[in-house]
C-alpha cells in the first residue's frame, strides 16, 4: 500500500507540473490590511508577467483588480488573466 501511495504522489507531482494546478497562497496588502490569496501557479505566473510588463508591483496590480471586483478577489485575479491573455 506505502508502494501504491508514493507511486499515486509521485504522478500527481508530475501532474501539477506539467499542468500548473497547484495552488499557492501569497500575502498581499489591500487597502493597508495584510491578506492572502490562493491561485494555481499558471495564475500568478502570468499576473507577475502582467505586472512587470505594466512596470508595477504585483501587489499593484493586485489592489486595482481588488477595487474593480465584484465577488471573489480570486476569481476576479484570474478573470483578469483570461481577459488580459485574449488581448493583443
Amino acid at each position: 500500500m506505502g508502494c501504491r501511495t508514493a507511486q499515486r504522489q509521485a504522478e500527481e507531482e508530475t501532474e501539477t507540473k506539467m499542468t500548473g494546478a497547484r495552488i499557492r497562497k501569497h500575502s498581499v496588502v489591500l487597502a493597508g490590511h495584510r491578506t492572502s490569496v490562493s491561485l494555481e501557479d499558471a495564475f500568478w505566473a502570468e499576473l507577475k508577467t502582467i505586472a512587470a510588463r505594466q512596470g508595477r508591483s504585483l501587489n499593484d496590480l493586485i489592489a486595482e483588480i481588488d477595487r474593480e471586483r465584484q465577488g471573489n478577489l480570486s476569481s476576479a485575479l484570474r478573470v483578469y488573466v483570461l481577459k488580459s491573455i485574449g488581448e493583443p
